[in-house]
């Protein structure tokens, strides 16, 4: 009798930068009927009005961006809503604070949450890396990213154990006159595809994606057929390791390989 009402039984929540929209859009797309995306917008200064940002983002509106009180507030509010977990959709500030500034980031968001778990990305990668065994890595950075914020991408996965045999910003479009909102949307994911599949060295076990604002999850499924090897992304790892918080046993299908050890994810974190 009744139509559905996009009640869900578990939700989850994104603080993403105010004029992004691609991790709560990618969370959609990988999300199975029973769970919802609600996300909350944090000023970001590396925005000029309309969204346009440099030809690449600078390290200090980045770092800028994990500071408080902005981001500790908008945690706060999302807490409100009766959500499982948060995901904190914003890899370039990992990579240019390192991991240990990560966890201070989890836990100091965590006490204005009231108890709902945060998830990091790049942390969220670190621990997929091990559920999967994976040692040497390569890592792929979205276009506005500089040389410099990739190799600290680099550095941050080292001091983590692994070997990134690879790393380099994608040689994709990106207009610096444009919006970032066009500038994500300029990506096609045949040109990602086909980016990842020439640069993946084969000694490398696995291909990390940054970048939250990067549109990647759409060419999960085709790579890891292609390459023969785990692919994540920012948001795939995110979202993965936000279901195994929320509890949440639902079976994500086409989005990586990772989405077959939730049960070790949840016994990881």
């Amino acid at each position: 009798m009744w139509q559905p009402d996009g009640w869900a039984r578990i939700r989850i929540g994104v603080l993403t930068p105010h004029a992004d929209v691609w991790a709560e859009a990618e969370f959609g797309a990988m999300a199975p009927d029973g769970i919802s995306i609600h996300a909350a917008r944090i000023p970001f200064g590396g925005y000029r009005p309309g969204g346009i940002m440099d030809r690449t983002i600078a390290d200090d509106p980045v770092r800028a961006f994990a500071d408080p009180p902005l981001v500790d507030d908008a945690a706060e509010l999302l807490a409100s809503a009766p959500l499982h977990a948060i995901a904190y959709g914003f890899t370039s500030s990992s990579y240019v604070r390192g991991a240990a500034d990560d966890a201070k980031l989890k836990e100091r968001l965590e006490r204005r949450t009231r108890g709902i778990p945060v998830v990091i990305p790049c942390a969220a990668a670190v621990t997929a890396l091990i559920a999967l065994g994976v040692r040497r890595l390569a890592l792929i950075s979205p276009p506005w990213f500089s040389a410099e914020m990739d190799q600290q991408g680099v550095r941050y996965f080292q001091s983590q154990g692994f070997e990134v045999v690879h790393s380099g910003p994608a040689g994709l479009p990106s207009d610096p006159r444009a919006s970032i909102r066009d500038r994500q949307q300029a990506i096609q994911p045949s040109e990602l595809y086909e980016w990842v599949r020439a640069k993946t060295p084969e000694n490398a076990e696995a291909v990390f994606i940054g970048g939250n604002g990067l549109r990647a999850v759409g060419v999960i499924k085709a790579l890891e057929e292609n390459l023969d090897r785990p692919i994540l992304t920012a948001n795939q790892v995110a979202f993965w390791q936000a279901l195994a918080l929320s509890g949440s046993r639902e079976p994500i299908v086409g989005y990586g390989r990772i989405f077959g050890l939730q049960v070790a994810a949840a016994k990881c974190v």
